[in-house]
């Protein structure tokens, strides 16, 4: 039987390292590739080939978030199982709504774990139960109007996708870069979003009228 391919993203090399003799020691697993930062993970993907990714969220200079994204903006065919000491509710609901395939907490036993995998390999999903209740709520949250702006956030939002950075968004507000950055998290907060890249896809999705 051909064995899964994992692959393992994990910025502290202790864990990483041993949660790889962990699943090498199991036949039905291969440990493919293992990385601690998303541009390592982005840089290396490809090559391994693997079936699975095992993702911590915190990553550092990075978050796990932002390589599921890039993964789906590359159509990586890859399944992934986020391995973590535990998420925010909207980080969970971020992670689901960018394609993850379970979330899994790191205090549960070995088994626990290699049988998650097998879950997600095999096409099912594995979510903590914690994490059900805001995953509906947010499903009919959907369904509301979103957040109303105000004339200097959709002014704001305009430039950010004109590609200007914060110093170049202050001249054209004739404010100081650093209100421009205090701004920006304001309005990174009222959306749930937390890069330009995801402020666009919003800007983009639910106040293409305003633009």
């Amino acid at each position: 039987m051909k064995p899964i391919r994992l692959f393992l993203v994990d910025d502290h090399p202790l864990f990483r390292e041993g949660l790889a003799r962990l699943l090498e020691s199991e036949p039905e697993f291969e440990v493919c590739g293992r990385e601690g930062t998303v541009q390592e993970a982005l840089a290396s993907l490809d090559r391994a080939n693997p079936d699975v990714v095992l993702l911590d969220v915190d990553l550092g200079n990075g978050r796990g978030l932002d390589l599921v994204q890039q993964m789906k903006l590359r159509q990586t065919p890859v399944r992934v199982l986020v391995v973590t000491a535990g998420v925010t509710d909207r980080e969970a609901v971020q992670l689901v709504q960018a394609g993850v395939a379970g979330i899994f907490h790191k205090n549960k036993a070995p088994e626990v774990l290699c049988s998650a995998i097998r879950e997600v390999a095999a096409g099912g999903v594995h979510l903590e139960s914690r994490y059900l209740k805001p995953l509906f709520e947010t499903i009919d949250e959907s369904r509301a109007a979103p957040p109303k702006l105000t004339d200097r956030e959709i002014r704001i939002m305009r430039l950010v996708l004109q590609g200007l950075a914060n110093k170049e968004i202050g001249q054209q507000l004739e404010v100081a870069e650093s209100t421009v950055k205090a701004a920006l998290r304001a309005l990174f907060d009222k959306l749930g979003v937390r890069t330009r890249s995801q402020l666009v896809r919003v800007a983009l999705e639910q106040y293409k009228e305003l633009l």
